[in-house]
């Protein structure tokens, strides 16, 4: 069975940047043979957190959270796709991120960060690596960092730069190491 990486894109801004990012990077986990289903907020029209997931009576979340809740609890990592918004994360990335808790526990993620600019989002990712880690999915060592995302990507994912092509292969190798070595401790148990 192949592993499970919901990839969770974070802008829900009109004419989204990130978009391009999600499809790049899904298309290179699929290639691998990866199951990698968006997570799309503009889609999913979460409501600003009221309250969490677990928070809720068994059986009575609204169905967009039980729908995310299964995928969720079967996933073996998380991709995590952020634009760079004032040096950090996007409000709508941060409202998907926290309507779940125990269902990220003990599986690693990974940060595709991107901008319109130079520095390729590497500031909002700081501060998304230690929400992620808090969050219980600790991010991977590596970045993917997509600078000139506008140059770099064309509408459908796609780039005609090596090293953006190279730096994915090379950032799914880490992802799906972590991910193999957190679902063998999965299944030997966790601390609690």
């Amino acid at each position: 069975m192949p592993l499970l990486m919901p990839v969770i894109l974070g802008s829900v801004r009109s004419e989204r940047q990130g978009l391009k990012a999600a499809r790049f990077i899904i298309r290179h986990l699929e290639g691998r043979g990866l199951e990698a289903p968006l997570v799309d907020p503009l889609e999913l029209k979460l409501p600003l957190l009221d309250r969490m997931y677990k928070e809720f009576p068994k059986g009575e979340a609204p169905a967009v959270l039980e729908r995310l809740a299964a995928i969720f609890r079967k996933a073996d990592a998380f991709v995590v796709v952020s634009a760079e918004y004032n040096h950090s994360i996007p409000p709508g990335l941060s409202n998907t991120l926290d309507h779940f808790l125990e269902e990220y526990f003990w599986r690693p993620s990974a940060i595709v960060c991107y901008s319109g600019g130079r520095f390729g989002g590497v500031r909002a990712a700081m501060q998304l690596r230690a929400m992620l880690c808090e969050l219980g999915m600790p991010s991977i060592p590596s970045l993917l960092s997509i600078p000139e995302i506008g140059r770099a990507l064309s509408e459908d994912g796609h780039s005609d730069l090596p090293w953006l092509e190279k730096s994915a292969g090379r950032f799914i190798d880490e992802l799906v190491w972590y991910a193999y070595a957190l679902q063998r401790q999965r299944t030997e148990g966790t601390p609690y």
